[in-house]
């Protein structure tokens, strides 16, 4: 389905640009014809993501801004009206995480992960959204959500709340804006790799412990991930509305299951099982 000029005519935002999935997503928009709009608060990461994409045949417009308030990201999207017309697809990917016992945070830092991720996520969709119902022209938008926006998880409760946020988001306008032709759909990504994140949320000596966590017993590649966001935004999937793709090797399916942690017994071990369960049968 990866053809060419899949997204050829297409400009996409995606906020947190810059680096990490943001980066990855857009290098592969770029590849496939579309216009990438990049925005993000440190200008100069942009700009030299900018530079790669450019590389690929993309028309890039860097413009920084801080999602957390709503003028900025208005800032953003007249710009893009200028330069390519608007924009048909939004990529929530703006982000802010740390791990810490929730005892120990401060209303800011709680304050801080909520404003960029939920607000900010709110702030795209809603100056996105109005533009495509004026203009009739429908649109799409995904965000990027996590496993645990909805089983919750310690130590990083702000961002399991406003992934939960943006979740509920994604689901209740896909609701209300089906009827513009507005497409909304989140992807759940499991562990990927980047150097931020991984250095704020995987302490020292615990990458390891992740994967044994993981079915497919590694992390994910961001390829894997840009691909699927590249479908979800195509026109290949023109009728998923209000879905969230977990993309995490059966990380969370593995954790669910009451019993999954059996995948650690042995041959020996299940040997001893049946004896057992020979033995109190009789």
């Amino acid at each position: 389905m990866f053809q060419k000029d899949l997204l050829k005519g297409k400009t996409v935002l995606i906020t947190g640009g810059g680096t990490g999935l943001g980066k990855s997503m857009g290098l592969r928009f770029a590849e496939l014809g579309a216009n990438l709009v990049l925005t993000s608060r440190r200008l100069p990461v942009l700009e030299e993501a900018a530079h790669e994409m450019e590389k690929k045949g993309a028309k890039v417009l860097v413009k920084a801004s801080d999602i957390r308030k709503y003028d900025e990201i208005e800032n953003v999207l007249t710009e893009a009206d200028k330069v390519f017309g608007g924009i048909n697809i939004l990529i929530n990917n703006a982000a802010g995480n740390f791990i810490s016992p929730t005892e120990l945070l401060s209303p800011n830092a709680f304050n801080s992960v909520v404003g960029i991720v939920l607000n900010g996520s709110f702030h795209a969709t809603l100056a996105a959204g109005r533009r495509w119902i004026n203009r009739q022209s429908g649109g799409r938008v995904l965000s990027i959500v996590t496993p645990y926006a909805w089983t919750g998880s310690a130590y990083v409760v702000p961002s399991a709340c406003a992934k939960a946020g943006v979740l509920a988001m994604t689901r209740s306008l896909a609701v209300e804006w089906g009827k513009y032709k507005i497409r909304l759909n989140a992807i759940a990504p499991g562990p990927f790799p980047t150097e931020q994140a991984w250095e704020n949320l995987v302490p020292e000596g615990f990458e390891e412990k992740w994967k044994k966590r993981i079915p497919l017993a590694r992390t994910g590649r961001h390829e894997e991930l840009a691909n699927l966001a590249t479908f979800l935004v195509s026109d290949f999937a023109d009728y998923i509305n209000g879905d969230c793709i977990t993309i995490d090797g059966g990380e969370w399916v593995s954790g669910a299951g009451e019993f999954n942690m059996l995948t650690e017994m042995t041959p020996e071990d299940w040997g001893k099982m049946a004896e057992r369960f020979s033995k109190n049968k009789k």
